[in-house]
C-alpha cells in the first residue's frame, strides 16, 4: 500500500501547488483532471499487489483487462466531465494528461521494483 500513498501524497500536493500558483483560476479544472487518473492508478495498483500477491503468473492478464477497462472508464469519464460538469476544457485536458502520464509513469517504476525485488525459483 505504500506506492498507493505516494501516489494520493504526490497528486494531492501537486494539485494544492497548482491552485495556489494559478490563484484558483484552474479550479474545479485541475481536480477532476487528477481525480480520474488517480481513481485508476489505484484501482490499477491494488490488483496488481493483490494479483502479485496471490499468484505472479496471472498478472499480464491482470493488466491487459485493467487497460481494457481503463480505456473503457476514462472515455465516459472525459465525457461526462467535459459534457456534464461543463468544465473548461484546456485546463482539464492539461490536468487529466499531467495525471496520467505522471501517475502511469510512477506506477510502471513501483511495478519495476515489485517484479526485481521477488525472488525467483531456483533454475529461473
Amino acid at each position: 500500500m505504500r506506492p498507493l500513498a505516494w501516489m494520493v501524497g504526490a497528486s494531492v500536493a501537486s494539485w494544492l501547488a497548482v491552485v495556489v500558483a494559478t490563484g484558483g483560476r484552474a479550479h474545479p479544472e485541475a481536480l477532476f483532471g487528477m481525480l480520474g487518473p488517480l481513481a485508476s492508478a489505484g484501482a490499477t495498483w491494488i490488483a496488481v499487489e493483490r494479483s502479485h500477491a496471490a499468484a505472479p503468473e496471472r498478472l499480464t492478464g491482470v493488466l491487459v483487462t485493467g487497460l481494457a477497462l481503463m480505456m473503457l472508464f476514462f472515455g465516459v469519464y472525459v465525457a461526462v466531465m467535459l459534457r456534464m460538469l461543463l468544465l473548461r476544457p484546456v485546463p482539464f485536458v492539461v490536468s487529466f494528461t499531467s495525471y496520467f502520464i505522471a501517475l502511469y509513469a510512477m506506477e510502471a517504476l513501483f511495478l519495476k521494483r515489485l517484479l526485481t525485488e521477488t525472488p525467483r525459483a531456483p533454475g529461473r
